[in-house]
């Protein structure tokens, strides 16, 4: 991958809102106007379809299925963002009690779309942020792909583990789409779980990102709008640790 983007006036607003606040809510527009900064979404479409190749996420101790994923695992240095071979994610219990404790081993995002423009446009913008707010000489990055799908049967969660921090430095959920699904606001608490804000990613591009170290956040169900049918819920989850 090549060498992130350069250190963008643009950004600063955002991160002085991230560095105030603890997060910020990006609408669609705004965000794609900003990742277009740092680089080309050329195959958007391709990269938007990949979510319906997902493999069913097996780990759920809850026993549901409704979530499906794939995953992969970067590193950001002096040299560059460069995928790293695949491994497992995990969570101590300590930031995942339901399903943390253990190695989770996830389909790997395929090669086209870990090496593709879009993947590598939201890394750099990820880097030259983050880079703005606590600077680190390396960061390990790991991408994850969701897809919740929700039924008259059995309501999606994207976030089962509750509000939570996801035991990183800090965090980037990108609504890549939702198809006949009502819910799924996001919420934001400080770490005494006292509010500070809630919004819905709606449409393709809105965005959230979080500083896991001073705040928490979490999902509600998602359920479909004509239960005949079912609906879906696609993100991008990245996530930056020093």
């Amino acid at each position: 991958m090549s060498d992130p983007a350069p250190d963008l006036p643009v950004l600063v607003p955002l991160a002085e809102t991230v560095a105030r606040e603890g997060f910020a809510f990006l609408e669609g527009t705004d965000m794609r106007a900003l990742l277009q900064g740092c680089g080309p979404l050329t195959d958007w479409d391709a990269f938007a379809a990949s979510w319906d190749d997902l493999g069913l996420d097996t780990y759920m101790a809850d026993g549901g299925r409704y979530r499906k994923r794939r995953h992969a695992v970067f590193v950001a240095d002096a040299a560059g963002i460069r995928r790293k071979p695949h491994q497992p994610h995990y969570q101590s219990r300590d930031y995942n009690a339901l399903n943390g404790g253990i190695e989770r081993w996830f389909a790997p995002v395929t090669d086209p779309i870990g090496a593709g423009a879009s993947l590598t446009t939201i890394l750099r913008f990820c880097r030259a942020l983050f880079d703005r707010l606590t600077p680190a000489p390396s960061w390990h990055i790991e991408v994850h792909q969701f897809r919740i799908e929700a039924r008259a049967t059995e309501p999606g969660r994207p976030t089962p583990e509750g509000t939570h921090q996801d035991g990183v430095d800090h965090v980037l959920v990108l609504l890549v789409g939702r198809r006949n699904v009502r819910e799924g606001v996001t919420t934001v608490t400080d770490l005494a779980r006292r509010p500070l804000g809630s919004f819905t990613l709606a449409e393709p591009f809105d965005a959230a990102l979080v500083d896991d170290n001073r705040v928490m956040h979490g999902v509600t169900p998602i359920e479909p709008v004509d239960p005949a049918r079912p609906g879906g819920r696609d993100v991008l989850v990245v996530t930056f640790r020093r």
